[in-house]
C-alpha cells in the first residue's frame, strides 16, 4: 500500500511519559512532535498545560495518560484524574485497564470502570484509548472480553500496551513485548468496526509502522519518532520543508 509522509505522522503519539524526562526533556519532545507534525504527544499528567501552551499553534492534540502504568487506582481516581487533564486541555486520554480485575473476570467492575473514564472524557469531548496491557494478559479470552466491551462502551481506541508492562524473565531480568501480530489481529477480529487500534511498545522503526498499519492500526506510540520519520523523509528523498503530498509505497 501507498502512504503519504502526513499519513504516517498522523499516526504517531509521540511519548513522553518515561518517569527520568525532565522539564527539558518534555519541552524538547513537544517541539520535535511540533516538527515532524505527528498525532499528539501522550505527556506526563504534570505537564499537560505546558504541552498544551507549547502546542498550541500547531496541528498536534495533547494526549495523557490515567492509571498509569499499572492500571491499580481507584475508579473515583481515574475519574478524577481523567477530569483535571481535560480541564487542563487534554483532547485525548490514555486509560489503563485495571488488570488484576480482569485477571479476576470481575468483568461487571471493569465495564463500570470504563464506562465511567469514558463519560468523563467526553464530557469534555475528549477521546479515550483502553490500554490492556496485554504483557500481562496470557489467555486471549481476556483480550477478547476487553474488546467485546470496549466495542459495546463505544470506546474510540483499544490499545496493546504502556511499554512498562514488565515481566520477570528465566534469567531473573525484566522485560516487555509490547505490541505483538498476534495481538492486534486478534484485537482488530474482535472489536467492532468502529474501535480503532493503537499499537503500542516495540514498534520502533518505519518498517514498523508500515506493517501495523497495513494490519488495520491506526495509531502508533512511539519515543521513536525521530528515527522513523527521518527514515520515511530519507526514502521519500524530501527536505523537511517539503513533507506533505508525497506517497511512500511499501
Amino acid at each position: 500500500m501507498n502512504y503519504t509522509l502526513h499519513q504516517i505522522a498522523k499516526m504517531i503519539d509521540h511519548s513522553l511519559l518515561h518517569p527520568t524526562m525532565t522539564d527539558a526533556d518534555l519541552i524538547a519532545g513537544c517541539e520535535l512532535a511540533k516538527k515532524y507534525d505527528v498525532a499528539t504527544v501522550c505527556i506526563k499528567p504534570y505537564f499537560v498545560k505546558q504541552a498544551v501552551d507549547l502546542l498550541k499553534d500547531s496541528d498536534v492534540a495533547v494526549c495523557t495518560v490515567v492509571g498509569f502504568p499499572h492500571g491499580s487506582s481507584t475508579i473515583q481516581q481515574k475519574v478524577a484524574e481523567t477530569r483535571q487533564a481535560c480541564k487542563e486541555g487534554a483532547t485525548e486520554i490514555d486509560m489503563v485497564v485495571n488488570v488484576g480485575k480482569v485477571l479476576s473476570e470481575d468483568w461487571r467492575y471493569v465495564k463500570k470502570e470504563i464506562n465511567q473514564i469514558l463519560k468523563e472524557s467526553h464530557k469534555y469531548g475528549a477521546i479515550l484509548k483502553v490500554i490492556f496491557e496485554n504483557d500481562f494478559l496470557s489467555k486471549d479470552k481476556h483480550k477478547i472480553k476487553l474488546c467485546k466491551i470496549c466495542s459495546t462502551l463505544g470506546v474510540e481506541f483499544i490499545k496493546t500496551s504502556t511499554g512498562y508492562g514488565y515481566i520477570k524473565q528465566a534469567n531473573g531480568d525484566y522485560n516487555y513485548t509490547g505490541a505483538t501480530e498476534h495481538d492486534l489481529l486478534l484485537m482488530r477480529k474482535n472489536a467492532s468496526e468502529n474501535v480503532q487500534i493503537k499499537a503500542a511498545g516495540g514498534v520502533r522503526t518505519l518498517d514498523g509502522l508500515l506493517k501495523v498499519m497495513d494490519m488495520g492500526v491506526t495509531r502508533l506510540g512511539a519515543s521513536a519518532t525521530a528515527i522513523i520519520m527521518e527514515d520515511a523523509k530519507k526514502r521519500l528523498g524530501l527536505e523537511s520543508k517539503e513533507v506533505s503530498g508525497s506517497t511512500l509505497g511499501y
